[in-house]
Parts: C-alpha cells; structure tokens; sequence
C-alpha cells in the first residue's frame, strides 16, 4: 500500500467513497458500491471487498453470505483522489440477482458485437448442455456424454501435435482452438470453471515466483 495515495485519498461528508469494481480477468464493469475508511482497511487487511450499505447503515463484506466474494487484485485511485477503482478476480456473480455485473438494464443497447471471451464462450455452452436446441453439435456431445467428449479431446489433441510438428503455425492455430473449445466442452461435462482452472494456474505462478525469490537469495 502507498500511504501517500492512502492519506490524500477524499471521503465524502458521509464519510464514503465511490469503489467501482472491475473484473481484473476481462476489464468489465461489475458493480458500484462504497467504502468508509474502516471498510478499505478491512478490504486492505484481508484482501477481499468489504463495503458500506448505505441503506443498511453497515458494513458488509461481499458474499459474506452468497459466497461470491472478490479478490482484490489492484486499488487505484483517480486523479481527484475521490473515487477508487477495485481490480478484482469474483468468486461468482457480482450482483445480487445472479448475473454477472449489476450492470445489465441497457439504455442505448450497444450496436457493437459483444467482443470474445472464454468465459462468455463457457457460459454459451452451459446454455447448450441445458436447453440441447436440435442441430447443434454442441448438444451433440452433451447427448453422447463424457466417452465421446474425452475421444474429441484426444482427437484435437493429436492434430494439434501433428501441426505443430510440421511447424504449421497457422494449422496450429487452427488446431488449439478446436482443442480449447473440446477442453470447455469437457470442463462443462465434470462442472469445472474457467475461474478454477485460472485459480489453478495462479498458484503455480505463486509457487514458482517464490523459487525464483529463493534463488536470488
């Protein structure tokens, strides 16, 4: 922590402070809320969000009883020093009604296509294991089960050597995205997340920072 942001930072006569939250994993806006200084020190001590409800008049520690909590990833304060940006990884939905940011009611819905992530791809495909719409490959694979899945990994997972041993780069490509979208088939089969396999390949990079700590020294 710099405590010089620390100090200069301005509350409100309230004695509150804006905290916009952000998905440290695709930049996205997941909700609003406000800090009082006891919450950004308890937010600061235990690394995950803890805020004030102004219409509770208490503090409340997210998913302190839904246990979407949110790891804090970064706190950044804007140039005034009034408002706070919260860079977080979420342990589920960050609004109270399930969905994924509390910002979801559009006004001037976008014209843009929504741009590609993993996890909008892992969600479409748990869409398709529930609703099975006819022709979709995807169903397909749900319909015939782990067996045929696991064949499919196997399969993508071949061509993928095969490519890249020629040193095709382009059908390497090609091949690790149809072996990427079997694996979230996969994961979606045996209910595993994308924030675990993420949860999963950050401690490796914990652990394996603190061997290179332990080699400097």
């Amino acid at each position: 922590m710099d405590k010089n942001v620390y100090e200069k930072l301005k509350f409100n006569s309230h004695g509150l402070i804006p905290a916009v939250v952000m998905d440290a994993d695709n930049g996205k806006l997941l909700m609003v809320a406000y800090m009082n200084r006891e919450a950004l020190d308890i937010t600061l001590a235990e690394g995950y969000t803890c805020f004030w409800s102004r219409s509770r008049q208490e503090l409340w520690r997210k998913g302190e009883t839904s246990g979407n909590r949110q790891k804090v990833v970064s706190i950044t304060a804007d140039c005034d020093y009034d408002t706070l940006e919260v860079r977080v990884h979420k342990d589920g939905p960050a609004c109270h009604t399930g969905a994924e940011s509390c910002f979801f009611n559009e006004l001037v819905p976008s014209e843009e296509p929504e741009p590609f992530s993993v996890q909008g791809l892992y969600e479409l495909l748990v869409n398709r294991k529930e609703t099975r719409p006819e022709g979709s490959y995807t169903s397909y694979l749900f319909e015939k089960g782990l067996d045929k899945i696991l064949k499919k990994v196997g399969e993508e997972s071949t061509e993928v050597i095969i490519a890249g041993h020629a040193r095709d780069k382009r059908e390497t490509i090609y091949e690790l995205a149809d072996l990427a979208y079997h694996a979230l088939v996969l994961m979606v089969e045996l209910g595993i997340t994308p924030d675990e396999v993420k949860a999963e390949l950050a401690s490796r990079h914990i652990i394996d920072h603190k061997v290179k700590q332990e080699k400097m020294t």
